[in-house]
């Protein structure tokens, strides 16, 4: 059984920074109110080539028949990587705030 941890969540029912108790529970956490700058798609540059979906270590690139949607922010940390990787440089990063 999954719970949710939220805000009001006492520290005894919290589980230790970086265990896991079970698999594939990623998508349980957003964890986007980590990042510090976000990835911006501009989509006059984005030819849906999809090269940057397999580099997002958080899987924060959805693509629905055969085409890029915009950023999952739940779960983006800000990483840059999907911008680094765009030949096109479709992709850049923005400052939070």
């Amino acid at each position: 059984m999954k719970t949710r941890i939220d805000i009001n969540t006492p520290w005894q029912d919290m589980t230790i920074g970086g265990e896991i108790y079970e698999p594939a529970n990623s998508m349980d956490f957003n964890t986007g109110e980590w990042r510090r700058s976000r990835p911006i798609t501009d989509w006059d540059k984005c030819t849906h080539c999809l090269f940057c979906v397999p580099f997002c270590p958080d899987s924060s690139i959805p693509v629905k028949n055969g085409a890029r949607l915009d950023f999952d922010y739940d779960h983006c940390k800000g990483c840059g990587i999907c911008a680094k990787a765009c030949p096109f440089k479709a992709i850049s990063m923005e400052m939070e705030g």
